[in-house]
């Protein structure tokens, strides 16, 4: 799949009240003990198994995600709290295979002058509904992200962890290239996604936009 125009909005939070909402086996990682929750927008094309043309419709979606960092099995990756996407049959799959909490959403995505204008409402059968909408941009020149940095604790995670319905913690492993990272600047107009967790995301996040990136995932692993 590729990911084109994404943003990386953090927050600090918690750490404490984070951890408590994660499962038995993963473990919330921190940076240098603070916490953090990002909600990330971006489009997705070519979604398709390897070797096998994506199908117009179907390949090609919006996706918002929050999340935050963990580690399981000795390994950091990524812990979705939600995926909200516009492509039905893309949400289904993603939860029967993967255990993801992918959501239905209505959303709607348009870019001018540079500006990214970003909307999502959940619409998923059962779950309360969430709202996001922002305004978003890169602005500057490429930016080094240096191992040990928070951009690069915050961006550099080739594994995405999920739980099925009885406790079994799965690995999922994603390849892709270093990020190129721009700094960005942000008008966030609504924000609920945090609201099931009993957090608020106040205050200006962390801000870093990536324009295009190919990226590989593979099937989940049972971690040990």
């Amino acid at each position: 799949m590729t990911w084109h125009d994404l943003c990386f909005m953090h927050w600090p939070v918690d750490a404490d009240a984070l951890a408590r909402t994660l499962p038995r086996g993963v473990t919330l990682d921190t940076y240098g003990g603070q916490a953090y929750l990002g909600a990330v927008p971006f489009q997705m094309s070519d979604v398709a198994p390897r070797l096998v043309p994506g199908v117009p419709g179907l390949s090609a979606f919006p996706e918002l995600n929050l999340r935050t960092y963990v580690t399981a099995g000795g390994e950091p990756g990524v812990w979705f709290y939600s995926l909200d996407a516009a492509q039905p049959l893309a949400v289904r799959l993603a939860r029967q295979f993967f255990h993801l909490p992918y959501f239905d959403a209505r959303m709607w995505v348009s870019r001018r002058g540079g500006v990214t204008r970003y909307a999502s409402l959940r619409t998923h059968p059962g779950e309360p509904p969430a709202r996001f909408a922002a305004a978003y941009r890169p602005i500057g020149g490429p930016i080094a992200a240096p191992s040990g940095s928070l951009e690069d604790w915050l961006t550099h995670r080739l594994n995405l962890y999920s739980v099925d319905a009885r406790g079994g913690v799965y690995r999922g492993r994603i390849e892709h290239q270093a990020w190129p990272l721009r700094r960005a600047e942000a008008v966030i107009r609504e924000n609920t996604l945090a609201a099931r967790l009993g957090l608020t995301l106040d205050g200006p996040p962390h801000l870093l936009h990536a324009g295009e990136l190919r990226v590989q995932a593979h099937w989940l692993e049972r971690v040990t």
